[in-house]
């Protein structure tokens, strides 16, 4: 395993991350696993070297985060793993149960550690920008939770660049605790981040924390929506058939297949392989119920691609519209 430092900070992290929304409830998703099948991929994730570990208070309404929780205790020392969590989106509908507010963020927080098991959460999110509160409001509440000794860092999630440039600035003139990272869209066939986005979190010192690496698994199985869905995911994740439809993504996919077969690695390994050779990239957030999927995950790090592959894998890619936030 690799380690790096999450953006300008002191806290080392591994290059991969475990994404944890795939282990929950069923209920929430059909694809996810419950607790006793997930607990074989905490188990390893460890044994490999992760010591980074994303969650959130949405994902299987909580569910995700209790047993995130309990299998770290199992299976990790606490004071070696990094767990984050992230707060915005409604765990019901009724009112104080989402956004920004003061009141919702703090609450959240008190329920996220309750579900984790633990007294501080390492790195703590927003999962979204709320444009109904006063990014003031959002900003002092999560610097209230920094102080108290709830949170250790904070960090953001999809947004457009002018929005996260606009929290920043509010935080360096109020003092309060800036946002350490960025986990954002990025992948082979969603690039429009490397307009504004890294290059701001490339100047104020933010990690950036690629979610949907392998555009929820596209990448993995270099497919297209017009191959015939492999796995139960594919066959059931609406938000995958919604977001990569392009008709450049077919050329995208046909790169990397190319470039794989020619190495003797994965298309998965060589989609990560790129991602990972991109020096704003901390750590991709890397979800998997497959167990040789965490294995070629890791695997991922040892590929080093050459320019001529790099300019290959990307020479397809035409301007997307703007999805994820």
């Amino acid at each position: 395993m690799e380690y790096t430092r999450l953006g300008d900070t002191g806290l080392v992290v591994s290059r991969l991350a475990l994404g944890c929304m795939t282990y929950g409830d069923p209920a929430w998703q059909p694809w996810i696993l419950e607790e006793e099948a997930s607990q074989p991929f905490f188990r390893r994730a460890v044994e490999l070297g992760i010591n980074f570990f994303d969650t959130a208070d949405i994902y299987s309404l909580g569910i995700s985060e209790e047993i995130t929780g309990r299998a770290l205790r199992r299976y990790a020392r606490m004071d070696e793993v990094v767990l984050a969590s992230k707060v915005f989106f409604s765990l019901r509908e009724a009112p104080n149960c989402g956004g920004l507010s003061r009141k919702t963020i703090v609450q959240s927080c008190e329920d996220s550690l309750r579900r984790l098991g633990v007294e501080t959460i390492d790195l703590y999110q927003i999962h979204r920008y709320d444009p109904n509160t006063p990014i003031e409001e959002s900003l002092s509440a999560l610097d209230q939770l920094v102080r108290q000794g709830k949170v250790r860092y904070i960090g953001a999630s999809s947004m457009y660049a002018w929005q996260l440039a606009q929290m920043l600035g509010a935080s360096e003139l109020r003092g309060y605790a800036k946002f350490v990272s960025m986990q954002n869209h990025y992948n082979l066939l969603y690039r429009e981040e490397e307009r504004e986005m890294i290059p701001l979190c490339e100047s104020e010192g933010l990690g950036v924390l690629p979610w949907s690496p392998l555009a929820r698994g596209l990448l993995a199985r270099a497919e297209t929506l017009d191959d015939p869905p492999s796995t139960a995911r594919a066959e059931s994740d609406e938000l995958m058939h919604a977001r990569y439809t392009h008709p450049a993504d077919t050329d995208v996919v046909q790169a990397l297949r190319k470039v794989a077969r020619a190495r003797g690695d994965s298309p998965a390994e060589v989609a990560l392989a790129w991602l990972l050779s991109k020096p704003c990239v901390t750590a991709p957030i890397v979800g998997t119920s497959q167990m040789p999927h965490l294995e070629s995950a890791v695997r991922a790090l040892s590929v080093e691609l050459s320019a001529e592959e790099i300019a290959t894998l990307e020479a397809p890619y035409v301007p997307h519209a703007v999805i994820g936030h």
